[in-house]
């Protein structure tokens, strides 16, 4: 089998765009939310997100193709970009290279737009681009296109844990030799009236209307939902030979995954945290590490009452008497939820911690659920060196993954 590395990040977020910028947000121990800019919020229950607000599209694409395009897609065309830049990859090398990008909703902003066109104009209005605007895999298949890459091309979609699993997948196809590269990750840009009504009125999202920047507070006591955010995180992740031969930046070594599901319930999670512990569980064997060799664990913790309970579960269940010395962190708290996003910015995220020797903090945690009795980096950012860690994703159908990656040795 084939080792993988990481040799290429592009990320996009409330924090900052690229990761120079995202990194020194999310170091800052701020939240990036707000009032929702938009659309007017003020009949909605949940009233606050995390919205990009410095991007431009025109910088990434070419301006003709940018109204042809989702939201969703251009904010994962210009993270592509940065990662396969970053990577030091020409277009000539990407020819058999893969590419694996994800979303879990797709392009919801256009499919909301030309729905309203359609009420008001009349079905002959509604633009020829709307379905490849609206569906989950235009993001693969664009970014294939732009840079002629020929190998295995899709998206993944499980909710908040698709570009995890893109990840997964793509690590699993360089390992048993089916590509040598692979662009992964995933991109979300759902903040639009129908998934903020349809979020809301599930009762998933935060209704701290008065105080975005409070809103979106994992592991608080006092969380009382998930704040949506938008953004898009991509790696470029090569086998460890090819790689060495072009003398590649590595990152980080990706060293086992695992995945899972709770088959409890449509939208809640085992409350036991049963489905999380298997994955973790599988992504330790699988890495051939043991828990006294990960150092941090990145929580998918999306500040809901009950998610963030099973995780804690799981990771008190699978850490044992070790639970006092991990360090655990959400991001949500600065970025918001990402949805299918997230695997990947989050991963992205412990991978830029992990080389400068610093863990982001949880953002906003005031005040740490009494059941919850581990180390959980509240407020400010804490410098610590981390060997290997465990990044989680959950998303709606009880789907679970864990990437774990680390230093390479």
């Amino acid at each position: 089998m084939k080792r993988v590395v990481v040799t290429g990040i592009g990320i996009i977020a409330a924090s900052g765009t690229g990761k120079e910028a995202f990194f020194r947000g999310m170091l800052s121990g701020e939240s990036f939310a707000n009032k929702i800019s938009t659309f007017d919020p003020t009949d909605f229950k949940c009233q606050v997100a995390f919205e990009i607000k410095d991007f431009d599209p025109n910088k990434y694409m070419d301006p003709k193709d940018v109204r042809h395009y989702d939201r969703y897609t251009q904010l994962g065309i210009a993270a592509a970009k940065e990662a396969i830049e970053d990577a030091n990859l020409s277009k000539e090398s990407l020819e058999n290279a893969g590419v694996i990008v994800s979303s879990g909703i797709g392009g919801i902003k256009s499919l909301e737009s030309e729905m309203e066109t359609m009420i008001s104009k009349g079905p002959s209005r509604v633009s020829p681009f709307l379905v490849p605007m609206m569906i989950s895999d235009t993001l693969a298949g664009t970014i294939a296109t732009k840079y002629g890459a020929k190998g295995p091309n899709f998206g993944t979609v499980s909710a908040c844990a698709s570009s995890a699993h893109a990840i997964a997948i793509s690590y699993d196809m360089i390992r048993h030799g089916i590509v040598d590269t692979v662009i992964a990750g995933g991109s979300e840009a759902a903040i639009c009236k129908i998934s903020i009504a349809g979020f809301g009125n599930m009762k998933a999202l935060s209704t701290r209307n008065d105080d975005p920047k409070h809103a979106s507070r994992p592991f608080d006591k006092d969380r009382d939902g998930f704040v949506m955010g938008e953004g898009a995180g991509i790696v470029v992740l090569e086998s460890l030979e090819s790689a060495k031969n072009r003398n590649a930046k590595i990152y980080a070594e990706i060293k086992g995954y695992g995945m899972s599901d709770d088959a409890y319930h449509m939208v809640q999670p085992d409350p036991n945290g049963l489905g999380a512990y298997a994955a973790m569980e599988m992504a330790i064997k699988s890495s051939g590490l043991s828990v006294e060799d990960i150092d941090y664990v990145n929580a998918h913790a999306t500040s809901t009452p009950v998610g963030d309970m099973a995780e804690a579960n799981a990771i008190k269940k699978i850490f044992k008497e070790r639970t006092k010395y991990v360090f655990v962190s959400s991001n949500k708290g600065a970025i918001g939820h990402t949805l299918g996003a997230a695997g990947a910015i989050e991963f992205i995220s412990s991978i830029l911690g992990m080389e400068r020797s610093v863990i982001f903090p949880t953002v906003n945690l005031e005040n740490l659920d009494p059941q919850i009795d581990f180390n959980c980096v509240p407020q400010r950012p804490q410098n610590m060196k981390i060997r290997n860690f465990i990044s989680n994703s959950f998303g709606f159908g009880g789907h679970n993954v864990s990437l774990l990656a680390g230093e390479i040795e």
